[in-house]
């Protein structure tokens, strides 16, 4: 039987889960139950139902995908399958408490209406644009974290490949 190597392009399923085995992300169709997806019970945080299912296509070594991943792909067979753990410094970084920063409501557009848990994507002045989500909120004042939500987190993965292309 062969197995995939660098170069190859290849199909594979996973499911990625935090340390507390919250479902962070998953191609496979039943990461969780339809039943939650439409009750609003499970959300893109907790299983990926927002997210697309079915296999991920990719080119060992070309970096489309967490090296670690890569890597690990790389050796398996048809139907094998594995678990890896990506550090959260090779993930998205480490949490850093620099990137909590607190706004006047008053510097705020008026209609502005985000909640806590909401992301956003806040503009300057230079029409930069940074990711954050809403950790905090009074009367007046909003705190951002502009920390990627997954950031200071190792991601576990089981993957399964499907295919070599």
């Amino acid at each position: 039987m062969s197995t995939a190597k660098k170069g190859d392009s290849v199909l594979f399923n996973y499911t990625g889960t935090l340390e507390d085995g919250t479902v962070f992300d998953s191609t496979f169709e039943d990461a969780c139950s339809s039943d939650d997806c439409s009750s609003g019970e499970c959300s893109t945080d907790d299983c990926g139902c927002d997210h697309e299912t079915g296999p991920m296509q990719i080119v060992i070594g070309s970096g489309e995908f967490f090296p670690q991943i890569e890597e690990a792909l790389e050796g398996m067979s048809k139907g094998e399958k594995k678990s890896i753990v990506v550090p959260s410094a090779d993930a998205f970084g480490e949490f850093d408490e620099s990137k909590l920063f607190t706004v006047s409501v008053s510097d705020l557009p008026e209609d502005f209406d985000a909640e806590v848990g909401d992301e956003l994507i806040l503009s300057g002045d230079d029409d930069e644009e940074m990711g954050v989500t809403v950790i905090e909120k009074n009367a007046e004042e909003v705190t951002f974290d502009a920390n990627h939500p997954l950031a200071g987190n190792d991601l576990t993965f089981e993957l399964e490949l499907v295919e070599i292309l």
